[in-house]
Order: C-alpha cells, then sequence, then structure tokens
C-alpha cells in the first residue's frame, strides 16, 4: 500500500505563487483559490486598485495569505525586478488576455499586434523572467491560460485563436525544456465564461444563449469554476502533468458541432 498522504496532494502550504492578472475574473478566482489550499498569493494585475481589492477581499480565508502586486506582462523591466524581487516563486499563474472580434481580413496591423504582444508575447515574457528562478531549484509550476480557440475556431477569432495556440505550444516547449530540472508547465483552455473580456457577448442575449448551448452542460462558466484545475496544476496531485492542455470547457470540444437529430 502507498504511503502517500493523499488528502495533502492539493495542499499548498509554504509555497509562493504569482498570478498575473489577479485583478478580475478567473484570475482573481485563482488567486482566491491558492490561498484557500495554504499559498502565499502574490495578485498582480496591470490596475494596482484591481490587485489591491482581489488581495483585501482574499485575505479573509486564514488558511493563506494574499498581496497586491502592481506589475504589467508588457513591461520587460518591471517583470525581471520583479522575479528578482519575488524570488522565490513557485507557481505562476498566467491569465491576461485580449481579443479584437474581427475577420482577418479586416484586421489592422495594430489590433494585430496588440493581441498578439498580450497574449503571447506577455506569456513569453512572463516565462522567460520567472522560469530561470525555478529551474535552479528544482520545482516549480507554470500555468497559463489558452483556450478553447487553440483547437476550435469561428469567423472573427482567427489572431485570437492563433495567439492561444501559441500560448499551448510555447508552454509545451517549456515542459519540454525544463522538465528535467523541476519545473511543469501546462496550459488551461476554457470554454465560455463570465469575465470582463466576455462583456461584448453577455451583452447580447441571442449570441450569449448560442454559446450556451454549445456545450454539453448548457451554459456559461463562472471564473470560480476554472480555480480548480489551477489548484490541481499548482499543487503536488499534478506532479506527473506537464506539456498538457486541460480543457474546462463544459464539454464544449468534445460536442462542438453537434446537431439533434428529430428522432
Amino acid at each position: 500500500m502507498s504511503e502517500h498522504d493523499y488528502t495533502r496532494a492539493f495542499r499548498l502550504d509554504g509555497r509562493r505563487a504569482l498570478v498575473v492578472g489577479a485583478g478580475s475574473g478567473i484570475g482573481r478566482a485563482s488567486a482566491w483559490a491558492l490561498a484557500a489550499h495554504g499559498a502565499t498569493v502574490l495578485c498582480a494585475d496591470r490596475d494596482g486598485d484591481a490587485a489591491a481589492r482581489t488581495a483585501e477581499r482574499g485575505s479573509q480565508d486564514p488558511a493563506g495569505s494574499l498581496e497586491a502586486l502592481p506589475l504589467d506582462v508588457l513591461d520587460e523591466n518591471a517583470l525581471a525586478d520583479a522575479a528578482q524581487r519575488l524570488d522565490p516563486v513557485d507557481v505562476l499563474v498566467l491569465t491576461p488576455a485580449t481579443n479584437v472580434r474581427k475577420p482577418v481580413l479586416a484586421y489592422t496591423t495594430e489590433e494585430f499586434d496588440r493581441v498578439v504582444s498580450l497574449n503571447l508575447r506577455g506569456t513569453f515574457a512572463a516565462v522567460r523572467a520567472f522560469a530561470p528562478g525555478m529551474a535552479t531549484r528544482g520545482r516549480g509550476s507554470i500555468i497559463a491560460f489558452s483556450s478553447i480557440r487553440a483547437v476550435t475556431v469561428e469567423p472573427g477569432q482567427g489572431v485570437y485563436a492563433a495567439t492561444k495556440a501559441g500560448v499551448v505550444q510555447l508552454l509545451r516547449a517549456v515542459a519540454a525544456e525544463l522538465g528535467p530540472r523541476g519545473v511543469r508547465a501546462n496550459a488551461i483552455a476554457p470554454g465560455v465564461v463570465e469575465t470582463p473580456l466576455t462583456a461584448q457577448i453577455s451583452a447580447d442575449r441571442e449570441w450569449y444563449e448560442a454559446y450556451a448551448n454549445k456545450s454539453a452542460l448548457g451554459r456559461w462558466a463562472q471564473p470560480e469554476e476554472l480555480a480548480g484545475a489551477v489548484v490541481f496544476l499548482a499543487s503536488d496531485a499534478s506532479s506527473f502533468v506537464t506539456g498538457a492542455l486541460l480543457p474546462v470547457d463544459g464539454g464544449w470540444t468534445a460536442i462542438d458541432g453537434r446537431y439533434t437529430p428529430p428522432l
């Protein structure tokens, strides 16, 4: 019989987690969930006030602790400084993203650069800043948010989808390169989640309901429903999981394009 303590598999006591994009949505829920499992959580966001609100509201949970940190992943000097000041960081969670919903041929170069810069270059820059410390210590978990759009796309989502597919392949390369040094890297692919990023869709009832009906569960997700996947990938419960894309999409990619015939 194994002597492994399964009751502790998801615990994060003694670990420091940096959640980038913790000011709202999935990032905020992730920060609270990690703290609830015992981690010391640095709530980073370009909006320092939003990060502070996350830290303040989450600090009521006595399990872990939360601290606010103004941080812009597009500022590589700030990232380098943070990596040096915050070391050690055991868990890195990357949630920031933006989207411009337009056909590819209608995209401007400025719009393309804006989406690629935050979604893909921002992930690359953060990994480059914090992964070396993990590799030196011989342990660490990097968790980046991709999307169902990494594997299934629709008109108007081309550039966004390209960045989210790029995040998956980037994390897989990191997993391959740093796995021998004890660093794991995985991506989470949410389906439709009610966050500020999807406010445009939520405001259109027909569009909102059409997306809800695309999943097996027939509804949208709330940000806190992504937090369990983050805790899993951050913890020893996923100690043999790396280079993976974990869908948390209510079954969207399993049944996408379904047709229920009149039987």
